[in-house]
């Protein structure tokens, strides 16, 4: 989709912070609201305070949990679905502010973090209502420190392009906790089995298998996300995994975390 295609949204209720180039959003959504697919002049950091969201973007799909936020740069495609009622915290940052800041660079293309305690009180502190600039300053500049850790992976599912491949990920989308075929796939979307899976290796850096079996953890995280006192053995059933050890090491192998240290909050 192209930039002409895709509205370039205003920032609307937005605070101005002091230098010029920051601006703070608050928002309350929902379960169930979906932002359409846009993109903004500026860049973005988005960071649910409370409750569950999925990041869409060309390059794939994220599932941003409130351990976590995303990075949007500037002018880039996303649509947001809202997993779990969300306090929504978001950062949005003028180019001609990164460039002064030389942080452009390395900050051009979209990912998600781990949200360290450090990260958390910062965004928050910055919606508190101190006007100090010089606090202020130091808050969004940690910030945006912050920001360097490791891109985080494990809520990341690679979308893929090609028309045959992308009808074959949104039939496992779907229904993630399903047993797919790749043969059956295959007939489903009009290709051969070795194609698909020949398609998938190409456009998702992943093969047909570890993609699914990242599609059904990322499952499992929402589940873990927006759902209280969820059974780990409950849970490795409904996903078909055929017991808790199979399905905590596939969890383990995706994110580095068994179910059970995953949903306890840092």
């Amino acid at each position: 989709m192209s930039i002409a295609e895709t509205p370039i949204a205003a920032i609307r209720g937005s605070r101005p912070l002091p230098g010029d180039g920051v601006h703070l959003v608050a928002r309350h959504y929902k379960k169930g609201v979906r932002l359409d697919p846009h993109m903004h002049r500026e860049a973005q950091l988005v960071y649910a305070a409370r409750g569950t969201m999925q990041v869409t973007t060309p390059k794939g799909r994220w599932l941003v949990p409130p351990d976590r936020a995303v990075w949007v740069p500037a002018r880039s495609e996303h649509a947001i679905d809202v997993l779990a009622d969300i306090e929504m915290r978001t950062l949005y940052f003028d180019l001609a502010w990164l460039e002064r800041e030389e942080r452009s660079r390395s900050l051009d293309a979209e990912f998600v973090v781990r949200v360290s305690r450090l990260l958390h009180e910062a965004i928050l502190a910055l919606f508190d209502g101190h006007n100090d600039p010089d606090r202020t300053d130091l808050l969004v500049r940690l910030a945006l420190l912050e920001l360097h850790h490791a891109e985080d992976s494990a809520t990341f599912i690679p979308l893929p392009h090609e028309p045959r491949c992308r009808r074959a990920a949104n039939i496992v989308l779907g229904d993630p906790t399903g047993s797919h075929e790749i043969e059956t796939l295959a007939r489903e979307v009009g290709t051969s089995a070795r194609t698909l899976s020949r398609l998938f290796s190409m456009e998702t850096q992943l093969s047909f298998k570890s993609w699914c079996q990242r599609a059904r953890i990322a499952a499992a995280i929402e589940k873990l996300s927006t759902q209280t006192n969820v059974s780990v053995k409950q849970l490795a059933a409904d996903l078909g995994y055929a017991s808790v050890p199979a399905f905590s090491h596939a969890f383990r192998q995706v994110t580095g975390k068994t179910p059970t240290e995953f949903a306890d909050k840092e």
